[in-house]
Order: structure tokens, then C-alpha cells, then sequence
């Protein structure tokens, strides 16, 4: 039975990498048995759909998805992998920071056994000095903080298997970080490590904000250590109150001298009323995201399809929910 390949790549406003990306990914790939890229368009402003639109009409490998809106590079990653057909499902960005030319290495490592291929970073060319130093540290900080084995430096870049991916594909948590849901599936891994490149043209679509939101979802979704923290500060809090009123008592018993004055009601005032925001912070990053998970709303809607098997285009047709292709008939 022919191997098939799927690589899937999230795509934002990507018209200044898009035809480098496909011209270098297709170089690589065309030397594979068979293989499929799923370029997934989260709602972009520019000529990205248009650009792929070309693409796909001179390459019937190319399979496209445009989404009813942009719903955010974690989501449009989860739309790619459940339309993958592939016995291996690859993600990678479109900004060729990630190279493609990694892929066949990280086959040959899906070939040896192992179910997911994590690519690791050895450095990161391009980027400033804060974002190296910020992401450092916030993967180590998760590492230990996570309840799951998270791989130190390793992005969204790296293959499943199916049975990776089936496992995945029943994920559908709404605060999604990828990276964490696929190190705690466990199964079988393997590591390659890679230079990152410096981004091939246009400008990142993570700025300080969404690697903000992005960071918390992960410290949220694999980690109570920030309800256990908030915890600690209520008791810490509890005891220096206790201790001042402990003190207040034996000086009042004792007959010693008691400094009054606004200075030292302001700072316990000021304290304890931290503690208490920086508790009901935590506790609302908890509860909004069991908020988005109760509404049930799908994760993401399907604007448009291309280059898919007759059953999922005729699917798309009529239905912009989502579908997985695993019971479409093979197509030769």
C-alpha cells in the first residue's frame, strides 16, 4: 500500500511567502510516493487565497480551505489536520522559518516507529533578543509547571501519525494549545533538531499580545499550579493579618507604644487587596475557559474548499461545520 503524506500549513495574510513556500515544499515533497499540502486560509486580508487559487489550478496535490473567518493560527491548524488523509500529517508555517526540506528526515523517523517527530530548535536566527529570551524562558517555566513531558524548544513543526492523529481529532477544547495536547498523547517520539531561518518575507502574525494569550492557554490548560499559587497568596495574606492582630493584642496588653497612622493601614489594605485581584484573575482565566468549552460552539466554520475528494467538496457545499474525511473512499 502507497504511503501518503499530508502536510498542513496555516496561512494569515501570507501573499509576500505563499508561491516561495509552495515552490520550495513541492521541491521536497515530489520525491515522496504520494503526498497532499492542505494550505489553510484563517480569514486573510490580502491576495493569499488568490495566490493559492493559482497555485492549485497547476498542482493537483494542493488542497485549499478558506474559513468563514479568522479563528486564530491553533484552530486553522486543527482544521488542516482534520481534513489530512495522510498515513503522516505534518505542521508547518508557511514563513520558512521552519524548513520544509526537514520533512523527509522526519518520515524516515515515522518509518523507524515513532508516532509523533518533534523538530527542536537549536537557535533562531531573525528574532530579537526579548522574544529568544521571553520564549526561553516561558518554555522552561511550562516545562515545569505542565502535568505533561513537553519537549524544550519544539514549536508547532512536527509530524503524526494517523494514529496520532485520531487521537488528536477527539481534542476539541476550545483554548487550544497544539503543542501541549499532542505531548500529552505520550505514544512514541522522536526528535530531530534544526537552525531556525529567519522569516522569509512579510511580518509575524504573533506580536507580544497573542504570544501573551497563547502563553496562558498553556499555563492554563496543562497546569493548576496557578490556582495553587493563588492559594498560597490567600494564606500568606491570612497570616500576616493573624500576625499584625497577634501583635496589636500583646502591645495593647503590655502597654508599649503603637504608631498610628494611615501609612500602615494603606500598605495592609494595598496587599490584601491584590492578593485578593490577582486570586479573582486566576480563577477567571479558569472559569471563562469552561465558559467556552459549555457553549459547545464548533471550533471553527468552513467558508470555502478546494481540490478535496467529490464527498468533502459536495460536504462544504452545503455545510460550513466541520468534517473529517475518514470514512472518504480512496481516490486514484
Amino acid at each position: 500500500m502507497s504511503e501518503l503524506h499530508s502536510v498542513v500549513v496555516p496561512m494569515y495574510n501570507e501573499e509576500d511567502v505563499a508561491e516561495e513556500f509552495h515552490r520550495r515544499a513541492t521541491a521536497v515533497l515530489s520525491q515522496l510516493p504520494d503526498y497532499e499540502i492542505i494550505a489553510v486560509d484563517d480569514g486573510s486580508h490580502d491576495r493569499t487565497w488568490e495566490l493559492l487559487t493559482a497555485l492549485a489550478a497547476r498542482d493537483p496535490h494542493l488542497r485549499l480551505v478558506r474559513l468563514s473567518r479568522n479563528f486564530g493560527h491553533q484552530t486553522a491548524i486543527t482544521a488542516g489536520i482534520d481534513l489530512a488523509r495522510g498515513d503522516t500529517v505534518t505542521v508547518i508555517d508557511s514563513d520558512l522559518q521552519d524548513p520544509p526540506e526537514l520533512i523527509p528526515d522526519m518520515i524516515e523517523a515515522w518509518r523507524q516507529g515513532a508516532d509523533i517527530v518533534f523538530a527542536v530548535r537549536e537557535s533562531r536566527a531573525g528574532e530579537t533578543a526579548f522574544k529568544k529570551s521571553t520564549a526561553s524562558a516561558f518554555y522552561r517555566l511550562l516545562g515545569r509547571l505542565a502535568q505533561v513531558d513537553m519537549p524544550l524548544d519544539a514549536g508547532d513543526f512536527r509530524l503524526m501519525s494517523r494514529r496520532a492523529t485520531e487521537g488528536l481529532a477527539h481534542m476539541r477544547e476550545r483554548s487550544r494549545y497544539i503543542r501541549g495536547l499532542v505531548a500529552w498523547m505520550g505514544l512514541n517520539r522522536a526528535q530531530i533538531t534544526y537552525s531556525r531561518d529567519a522569516r522569509h518575507g512579510g511580518v509575524t502574525k504573533y506580536p507580544l499580545r497573542k504570544m501573551m494569550r497563547l502563553a496562558a492557554d498553556g499555563l492554563v490548560s496543562f497546569s493548576t499550579v496557578p490556582l495553587h499559587m493563588a492559594t498560597v497568596f490567600g494564606v500568606i495574606s491570612a497570616g500576616i493579618g493573624f500576625l499584625v492582630g497577634v501583635y496589636a493584642i500583646v502591645m495593647r496588653i503590655v502597654g508599649g507604644h503603637m504608631v498610628e497612622g494611615w501609612a500602615s493601614m494603606m500598605v495592609a489594605v494595598l496587599f490584601v487587596g491584590g492578593v485578593q485581584l490577582i486570586t479573582l484573575g486566576v480563577l477567571g482565566e479558569y472559569v471563562g475557559r469552561i465558559h467556552d468549552e459549555v457553549r459547545d460552539r464548533p471550533l471553527y466554520l468552513i467558508g470555502e474548499v478546494q481540490g478535496f475528494p467529490p464527498g468533502i467538496q459536495q460536504h462544504f457545499a452545503v455545510s460550513p461545520l466541520p468534517t473529517r474525511p475518514a470514512a472518504e473512499p480512496e481516490q486514484n
